[in-house]
């Protein structure tokens, strides 16, 4: 039987083997067999660090966690009992305890039945070869290396292999369709083609999935090293249809007249590609994947033109609200991708109006806080295949980036509001509320947009004295 040494693979982590070391001590006083397996033993071999540490007991895994937590002084413990999970939150990383388990989700049921076995079948029921390693730490046995489905071979090949027949895992739980995409696109391994074929025919079952599973997997396909890999896979497994249809509808070119329109499916790949590269968070990654979904719905051919898409922005950004339901989002995230999404365009369109200072100000003010997340996604937006058009749009774009930092108003126009409140307004103007004082608010902000007053709080009250019967002349003359 082959041995792992431990300390030498955590060499650069001695806490870890530390407290693996604890770990074994509280095995050995309850005499029960414990394994290090999943996730954790992967990295260990890739090199890659893992926050999360996970132990299989043959035997009641609870009350060895309960024994761990005594014995690290790690209270509380967090117990599912029905799935004979327990989880304990340390400084340095999660520990999750089970107990040896199978469990098999029903055909229309989102909730599995468990039942607790030996380590063998534990191993058996897990999603993917890789996975399906272990590592004992009891003393009489400890670094002991169990491999059963081959592992270390397919990690080394970087293959994604279910253990057993991959319709069987797929079956027992379908979330493990979409753990394969999102393995694939944070290791870059390719997904073996009979465990691909299985996922297409069964991509449908992920619909008895929960919504906050599949949220969960889907973002961490979008913040890994290759998202526009990972979505890929979504979109030819035919995940991606029974999640978001709306992008499989991005795919394809029309042709009329002998004028055709670019693939926007492929385009956003790119942007989503570019945006990784950039380093983009969370919020720019959805903002690019969902860019351009409104471009199907507002498609149009215009004789003598060719194809537009107008109105695409808005028409997106309100879909994209509705998505961000569907995938259980914060409200502030859905908030934050629907601007970036209806503002995309806007850095181009001044640039080509002419960058006054004007129209930089808008702009800081319609993206806010957001203006570098913007700049980024229109940066990435670009992916003309003409090298001609792309350094003028480069050109253009660069010259927009250049005005935002060079006009002076730069930070307090990224939370812009008018300097004066209503309040102060209504004991300015003599007035109660009522729609003249947000008239009245309106034209000082405009006056600071149009560059004719600073932006402070003097210079907004010496323009609102100066010019009060104008000001009330103009809630007059709109009314």
């Amino acid at each position: 039987m082959m041995k792992i040494d431990l300390k030498q693979l955590l060499d650069e982590q001695p806490d870890i083997y530390a407290l693996i070391q604890r770990l074994s001590d509280v095995a050995q006083a309850r005499n029960l067999r414990a394994y290090l397996v999943g996730g954790f033993v992967r990295d260990l071999f890739i090199a890659r660090k893992n926050k999360d540490i996970d132990i299989v007991v043959v035997g009641d895994g609870l009350a060895f966690a309960d024994a761990v937590s005594s014995a690290l002084n790690a209270y509380p413990v967090v117990k599912f009992e029905e799935f004979g999970t327990a989880m304990i939150p340390l400084k340095q990383v999660d520990l999750e305890i089970v107990s040896a388990r199978s469990e098999v989700y029903q055909k229309h049921s989102r909730n599995p039945k468990v039942r607790f076995t030996g380590l063998d079948e534990d191993l058996k029921r897990r999603d993917f070869t890789i996975n399906s390693m272990a590592i004992c730490i009891n003393r009489d046995a400890f670094g002991e290396f169990i491999d059963p489905f081959r592992g270390m071979q397919d990690l080394k090949a970087q293959k994604i292999i279910t253990p057993l027949d991959p319709q069987e895992t797929f079956f027992e739980d379908p979330l493990r369709m979409l753990r394969a995409v999102r393995f694939a696109a944070q290791l870059s391994f390719v997904i073996e083609e009979k465990t691909f074929d299985a996922i297409v025919r069964d991509a449908q079952r992920i619909d008895i999935i929960s919504k906050e599973r599949v949220r969960d997997e889907f973002l961490k396909i979008l913040m890994s090293p290759s998202p526009a890999w990972g979505i890929d896979l979504l979109y030819r497994s035919g995940l991606m249809a029974c999640l978001f249809p709306e992008i499989i509808a991005l795919q394809g070119v029309d042709s009329q007249e002998g004028l055709r329109h670019k693939d926007v499916y492929d385009h956003t790949l790119k942007v989503l590609e570019n945006v990784a590269l950039y380093e983009g968070d969370l919020i720019l990654r959805l903002a690019a994947l969902f860019h351009d979904i409104g471009k199907p719905r507002t498609k149009r051919f215009v004789e003598g033109s060719g194809w537009t898409f107008h109105g695409h922005e808005e028409v997106g950004a309100r879909m994209f609200e509705k998505m961000g339901k569907i995938l259980r989002l914060p409200a502030r995230d859905i908030k934050l991708v629907a601007r970036l999404i209806r503002l995309h365009l806007r850095p181009i369109a001044v640039a080509d109006d002419g960058v006054t200072d004007s129209a930089i100000r808008r702009l800081m003010v319609e993206a806010g806080e957001d203006i570098d997340a913007l700049l980024t996604l229109c940066r990435a937006d670009i992916t003309s295949k003409n090298p001609q058009r792309v350094k003028r749009y480069l050109s253009n774009f660069e010259q927009v980036e250049k005005r935002i930092a060079e006009v002076g108003e730069k930070d307090a126009l990224r939370a812009f509001q008018s300097p004066l409140d209503g309040k102060e307004i209504m004991q300015m103007f003599g007035l109660k509320p009522g729609p003249r004082v947000g008239t009245i608010k309106k034209h000082i902000e405009e006056a600071i947009l149009e560059g004719e007053i600073e932006n402070s709080y003097e210079a907004a009250k010496a323009y609102a004295e100066k010019n009060k019967e104008k000001l009330i002349d103009m809630y007059l003359i709109n009314h």
